[in-house]
């Protein structure tokens, strides 16, 4: 299948899109603000998949939040879906973000996989911190555990700080809250979980917090692999297969 790329607008976003033909996948990227990080992601899919890779809203005007994020991809959703319920494919911050999504619109969407995904209580944060500053005083990767020198994480614009920071502020105050991950439960939608072992956030820690207010949380853990699975010499390959296996699933692809 010819590979066809193109950036766009919708409305004053930038969405770039990949594939000619398969179900509709949107892939969200992490961060936040770390816009281009799920670029690699996207572009494997497209053999498979037509691919949206929404560049999230930056810094300026109001503060952002959670809720600003959900408004975006919904209108990037309703506009280029034409009806279909799209799949969501999230790393990092962009799993926690698919979640959200969900949990706000879970008529709209199809099955989600969450990759690395984000902290959503303060003891799998804590233990984040703490493995983090543990491998700094080691002087071993914090995050990477064989990267592949031919593929690198690409962001396309200089991060955000202010995007940044006011994102994951508001995440935040929502958990403490106690609005996610309780929000969750109206999802119905099949949940796929995909970790490395290497990854300093805790897995089946996070996996545990968001098993009881998900009715179908599968999860599937990578042995020598760090946060980003893509670029992982040692599990690249099986996670491509996994995912793309698992996204076939749940619709014919062309």
């Amino acid at each position: 299948m010819e590979e066809k790329t193109k950036l766009e607008l919708v409305g004053d976003l930038r969405v770039r899109s990949y594939g000619a033909g398969g179900p509709l996948t949107v892939v969200l990227h992490g961060g936040p603000a770390a816009t281009g990080n799920a670029t690699p992601i996207a572009q494997e899919l497209a053999d498979t998949f037509r691919v949206l890779e929404p560049f999230q809203r930056g810094s300026g005007g109001d503060p952002l939040s959670v809720s600003t994020h959900i408004a975006d991809l919904h209108d990037i959703i309703v506009a280029r879906a034409g009806g279909e319920r799209p799949a969501l494919v999230g790393e990092s911050w962009g799993a926690m973000l698919a979640l959200a999504y969900a949990a706000a619109h879970p008529e709209t969407i199809g099955p989600i996989a969450l990759i690395g995904c984000g902290t959503f209580d303060v003891v799998a944060r804590a233990k984040l911190a703490a493995t983090l500053e543990a491998r700094l005083a080691r002087g071993e990767s914090l995050y990477d555990f064989a990267p592949l020198e031919t593929i690198t994480q690409s962001i396309d614009d200089s991060l955000d700080k202010a995007a940044h920071l006011q994102t994951w502020e508001d995440m935040i105050r929502l958990q403490h809250e106690g609005v996610y991950p309780a929000a969750f439960a109206v999802i119905t939608s099949p949940v796929l979980m995909l970790h490395g072992s290497y990854d300093p956030h805790p897995g089946k820690m996070i996996r545990d917090s968001l098993m009881p207010h998900l009715s179908e949380l599968e999860y599937r853990e990578f042995d020598k692999c760090g946060h980003s699975p893509w670029i992982e010499r040692f599990a690249r390959d099986n996670f491509f297969v996994t995912l793309r296996t698992w996204l076939s699933k749940f619709g014919q692809t062309e």
